[in-house]
Protein backbone atom coordinates (compact mmCIF):
# COMPACT_ATOMS: atom_id res chain seq x y z
CA UNK A 1 0.00 0.00 0.00
CA UNK A 2 2.93 2.26 0.95
CA UNK A 3 4.43 1.78 -2.27
CA UNK A 4 1.10 2.64 -4.08
CA UNK A 5 0.92 5.73 -2.49
CA UNK A 6 4.30 6.81 -3.14
CA UNK A 7 3.69 5.99 -6.46
CA UNK A 8 0.95 7.89 -7.25
CA UNK A 9 2.61 10.83 -5.15
CA UNK A 10 5.79 10.75 -7.92
CA UNK A 11 3.37 10.32 -10.78
CA UNK A 12 1.60 13.52 -9.43
CA UNK A 13 4.37 15.31 -9.05
CA UNK A 14 6.12 14.79 -12.46
CA UNK A 15 2.95 15.66 -14.12
CA UNK A 16 2.76 19.15 -11.58
CA UNK A 17 6.47 19.46 -12.74
CA UNK A 18 5.94 19.04 -16.47
CA UNK A 19 3.13 21.32 -16.40
CA UNK A 20 4.85 24.08 -14.71
CA UNK A 21 6.20 26.46 -17.50
CA UNK A 22 4.87 25.13 -20.20
CA UNK A 23 4.76 27.07 -23.10
CA UNK A 24 3.39 25.57 -26.47
CA UNK A 25 4.11 26.60 -30.17
CA UNK A 26 1.09 27.45 -32.35
CA UNK A 27 1.03 26.04 -35.58
CA UNK A 28 -0.66 27.85 -38.81
CA UNK A 29 -4.31 26.65 -38.00
CA UNK A 30 -4.16 27.23 -34.40
CA UNK A 31 -3.07 30.83 -34.53
CA UNK A 32 -5.81 31.40 -37.18
CA UNK A 33 -8.19 30.22 -34.97
CA UNK A 34 -6.64 32.24 -32.43
CA UNK A 35 -7.13 35.27 -34.50
CA UNK A 36 -3.28 36.30 -33.92
CA UNK A 37 -2.69 37.80 -36.88
CA UNK A 38 -4.35 40.95 -35.84
CA UNK A 39 -2.10 41.76 -32.68
CA UNK A 40 0.93 42.64 -35.30
CA UNK A 41 2.17 44.58 -38.30
CA UNK A 42 4.10 42.34 -40.10
CA UNK A 43 3.57 38.37 -40.65
CA UNK A 44 3.99 35.87 -37.82
CA UNK A 45 7.14 34.01 -37.75
CA UNK A 46 6.33 32.44 -34.69
CA UNK A 47 3.33 31.84 -32.03
CA UNK A 48 3.35 30.93 -28.71
CA UNK A 49 0.79 30.30 -25.57
CA UNK A 50 1.37 30.55 -22.28
CA UNK A 51 0.18 30.50 -18.90
CA UNK A 52 0.68 31.54 -14.72
CA UNK A 53 -1.20 33.08 -12.39
CA UNK A 54 -2.26 36.18 -14.57
CA UNK A 55 -3.76 34.30 -16.97
CA UNK A 56 -3.19 32.73 -20.18
CA UNK A 57 -0.96 34.52 -22.88
CA UNK A 58 -0.31 34.79 -26.64
CA UNK A 59 3.11 36.26 -27.86
CA UNK A 60 4.07 36.65 -31.61
CA UNK A 61 6.96 37.20 -33.42
CA UNK A 62 6.59 38.48 -36.53
CA UNK A 63 9.17 39.66 -39.00
CA UNK A 64 8.84 42.11 -42.19
CA UNK A 65 10.33 39.68 -44.64
CA UNK A 66 10.93 42.95 -47.10
CA UNK A 67 13.75 41.76 -49.17
CA UNK A 68 15.08 38.44 -51.09
CA UNK A 69 18.69 37.68 -51.21
CA UNK A 70 20.70 34.36 -52.06
CA UNK A 71 17.02 32.45 -51.24
CA UNK A 72 17.00 34.06 -47.95
CA UNK A 73 14.52 36.44 -46.56
CA UNK A 74 15.65 39.52 -45.33
CA UNK A 75 13.76 41.39 -42.46
CA UNK A 76 14.29 44.99 -41.94
CA UNK A 77 11.94 45.47 -39.23
CA UNK A 78 10.65 42.82 -36.24
CA UNK A 79 8.00 43.25 -33.52
CA UNK A 80 7.11 41.24 -30.64
CA UNK A 81 3.88 41.30 -29.03
CA UNK A 82 2.41 39.45 -25.97
CA UNK A 83 -1.16 40.12 -25.11
CA UNK A 84 -3.32 38.00 -22.33
CA UNK A 85 -6.08 36.47 -23.10
CA UNK A 86 -9.32 38.73 -21.64
CA UNK A 87 -12.84 37.83 -21.93
CA UNK A 88 -13.02 37.09 -25.69
CA UNK A 89 -10.22 39.71 -26.75
CA UNK A 90 -6.87 40.39 -26.55
CA UNK A 91 -5.32 42.98 -23.68
CA UNK A 92 -1.89 44.08 -24.63
CA UNK A 93 0.75 43.90 -22.01
CA UNK A 94 4.12 44.68 -23.77
CA UNK A 95 5.72 44.93 -27.07
CA UNK A 96 8.94 45.08 -28.78
CA UNK A 97 9.95 46.54 -31.74
CA UNK A 98 13.39 47.36 -34.07
CA UNK A 99 14.76 47.58 -37.07
CA UNK A 100 17.69 47.65 -38.86
CA UNK A 101 20.62 50.00 -38.04
CA UNK A 102 22.98 51.91 -40.42
CA UNK A 103 26.14 50.59 -38.86
CA UNK A 104 29.29 50.37 -40.73
CA UNK A 105 29.73 47.48 -41.98
CA UNK A 106 25.72 48.09 -42.75
CA UNK A 107 23.24 45.41 -41.43
CA UNK A 108 20.89 43.52 -44.13
CA UNK A 109 19.09 41.72 -41.72
CA UNK A 110 17.27 41.44 -38.36
CA UNK A 111 15.61 38.07 -36.29
CA UNK A 112 14.28 36.18 -33.78
CA UNK A 113 16.60 33.81 -31.92
CA UNK A 114 13.58 31.39 -31.04
CA UNK A 115 16.20 28.72 -29.87
CA UNK A 116 17.56 30.83 -27.02
CA UNK A 117 13.90 32.77 -26.35
CA UNK A 118 12.15 31.12 -23.07
CA UNK A 119 8.60 30.73 -21.53
CA UNK A 120 9.28 29.91 -18.07
CA UNK A 121 8.90 31.18 -13.85
CA UNK A 122 12.56 31.07 -13.21
CA UNK A 123 12.31 32.80 -9.40
CA UNK A 124 9.12 30.40 -8.93
CA UNK A 125 6.91 33.20 -8.13
CA UNK A 126 4.08 31.62 -9.97
CA UNK A 127 4.73 33.95 -13.04
CA UNK A 128 6.45 33.78 -16.07
CA UNK A 129 9.52 35.66 -16.92
CA UNK A 130 9.16 35.51 -21.11
CA UNK A 131 13.15 35.76 -22.66
CA UNK A 132 13.62 37.00 -26.11
CA UNK A 133 16.46 37.15 -27.73
CA UNK A 134 16.83 38.41 -31.72
CA UNK A 135 20.34 39.65 -33.45
CA UNK A 136 21.10 41.56 -36.75
CA UNK A 137 24.10 40.62 -39.22
CA UNK A 138 25.84 42.55 -41.86
CA UNK A 139 26.54 42.82 -45.91
CA UNK A 140 29.16 40.44 -45.40
CA UNK A 141 26.74 37.60 -43.36
CA UNK A 142 28.56 38.95 -40.17
CA UNK A 143 26.68 39.10 -37.06
CA UNK A 144 26.03 42.85 -35.53
CA UNK A 145 23.68 43.66 -32.90
CA UNK A 146 22.39 40.71 -29.91
CA UNK A 147 19.55 41.98 -27.35
CA UNK A 148 18.64 39.48 -24.66
CA UNK A 149 15.13 41.13 -23.54
CA UNK A 150 13.85 39.78 -19.78
CA UNK A 151 10.45 40.46 -19.29
CA UNK A 152 9.38 40.33 -15.42
CA UNK A 153 6.43 41.92 -14.21
CA UNK A 154 5.68 43.24 -17.70
CA UNK A 155 9.07 45.53 -17.37
CA UNK A 156 11.80 44.95 -20.20
CA UNK A 157 15.21 44.55 -18.72
CA UNK A 158 17.85 44.67 -22.13
CA UNK A 159 21.00 43.26 -22.40
CA UNK A 160 22.21 45.12 -25.60
CA UNK A 161 25.69 44.12 -27.72
CA UNK A 162 27.13 45.26 -30.09
CA UNK A 163 30.06 42.82 -32.23
CA UNK A 164 33.14 43.99 -33.72
CA UNK A 165 36.35 42.49 -34.00
CA UNK A 166 37.79 45.87 -32.97
CA UNK A 167 38.01 46.94 -29.48
CA UNK A 168 36.37 50.47 -29.88
CA UNK A 169 33.32 49.13 -31.75
CA UNK A 170 32.49 46.45 -29.47
CA UNK A 171 30.17 46.64 -26.55
CA UNK A 172 28.07 44.58 -24.08
CA UNK A 173 25.69 46.72 -21.64
CA UNK A 174 23.33 45.82 -19.14
CA UNK A 175 20.22 48.03 -18.17
CA UNK A 176 20.75 50.56 -15.31
CA UNK A 177 17.92 48.72 -13.79
CA UNK A 178 19.43 44.80 -14.14
CA UNK A 179 20.41 44.27 -10.84
CA UNK A 180 17.21 45.13 -9.00
CA UNK A 181 16.01 41.65 -10.75
CA UNK A 182 15.51 38.39 -8.90
CA UNK A 183 19.37 36.50 -8.59
CA UNK A 184 17.58 33.42 -10.03
CA UNK A 185 16.32 35.52 -13.15
CA UNK A 186 19.56 37.11 -13.26
CA UNK A 187 21.72 33.97 -13.08
CA UNK A 188 19.45 32.04 -15.50
CA UNK A 189 20.50 34.80 -18.15
CA UNK A 190 24.50 34.74 -17.63
CA UNK A 191 24.07 31.09 -18.38
CA UNK A 192 22.44 31.57 -21.66
CA UNK A 193 24.56 34.67 -22.31
CA UNK A 194 27.38 32.05 -21.91
CA UNK A 195 25.33 29.72 -24.19
CA UNK A 196 25.18 32.00 -27.01
CA UNK A 197 29.40 32.96 -26.66
CA UNK A 198 29.92 29.28 -27.05
CA UNK A 199 27.03 28.29 -29.88
CA UNK A 200 27.45 31.47 -31.89
CA UNK A 201 31.35 32.01 -31.57
CA UNK A 202 30.73 35.65 -30.02
CA UNK A 203 32.39 37.87 -27.93
CA UNK A 204 29.54 39.57 -26.07
CA UNK A 205 31.87 41.83 -23.92
CA UNK A 206 32.58 45.88 -23.62
CA UNK A 207 35.97 46.30 -25.60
Amino acid sequence: MKNAILFLFLVCSTIVFSQKNTDLLLDKKQIEQRELNGLTDFPIYKAYEFSDKGGVYELVLAENQKKIAKKDTLNTKIQAVCAVNDHGGFLEKWRINDFLEDYDPKETTIWFWTKYCSFKDLDGDGYIEPIIVYGSKTQYDEIRRIKIITVYKNKKYVIRAVECDLDHCRSFKKDAAWNTLPQKVKSYVDQLVIKLRKEQNLLLKDG
